[in-house]
């Protein structure tokens, strides 16, 4: 007679199924790990080749910086010597003289090609709105025939490199002609109508433009 045990049944796959299901967990949570860190490894990646490609960019664009404006001060020597001479002494001057003068001419034209190949564009701004990120005032003239705040005269002629200020044009701006007016912008339908703003809207304070001059540019 074969005797029988108190001691209960122990089934021999439930606890082979437990460990295969938490070693499949842990599996899948080191996996998204090495997916998050993979996925910020490539945005850094991405971050640095761009940063690396503007970097270069920026040395091929400014690296002459310095050395451009070295040489404006050189062209503005040559502008000089070709003003000194008043045009009718030049009309009457020797071949020897002339001749010289087509040399200055011809070297100032060839640096502001070479400036120019190198992404060194001149400012002219006579005649347009005085914009203190890229002029200097110098000097106010009275003019009611023009907006208040337009440029006059250039004293001396500015020059950008890339999109950065090599030197501000320092200019003479206009004061005491009319204001230049900003286009108001159409109403929506949810605006409120002109009268009922008025109640609730103070009047634009007016800006003293003539005040350019105390304005100074910021150069690269």
């Amino acid at each position: 007679m074969t005797e029988q045990s108190d001691m209960p049944e122990i089934d021999e796959t439930e606890a082979p199924e437990s460990e295969r299901d938490e070693r499949l967990e842990q599996l899948e949570a080191e996996n998204a790990d090495l997916k998050d860190k993979y996925l910020r490894l490539m945005a850094e990646m991405e971050n640095l080749r761009r940063r690396t490609a503007k970097e270069v960019k920026d040395a091929n664009t400014y690296g002459v910086t310095n050395f451009a404006r070295d040489m404006l001060a050189v062209g503005d020597n040559l502008g000089r010597a070709l003003q000194a001479l008043p045009a009718d002494v030049a009309e009457t001057a020797s071949d020897a003289l002339k001749t010289l003068l087509e040399g200055v001419e011809m070297t100032e034209r060839e640096m502001i090609n070479a400036l120019g190949k190198h992404g060194v564009t001149k400012i002219d701004p006579e005649g347009e709105k005085f914009d203190p990120n890229f002029h200097q005032a110098m000097f106010e003239i009275p003019n009611p025939d023009v907006p208040n705040g337009t440029v006059m005269q250039v004293v001396q002629s500015g020059y950008v490199i890339g999109e950065r200020v090599l030197r501000p044009a320092m200019v003479g701006v206009a004061k005491g002609g009319p204001k230049v007016q900003k286009p108001e912008p159409p109403l929506q339908e949810n605006d409120p109508t002109p009268d009922a703003a008025t109640d609730f809207e103070q009047a634009p304070s007016e800006t003293n433009e003539g005040d350019a001059g105390a304005h100074v540019n910021k150069t690269a």
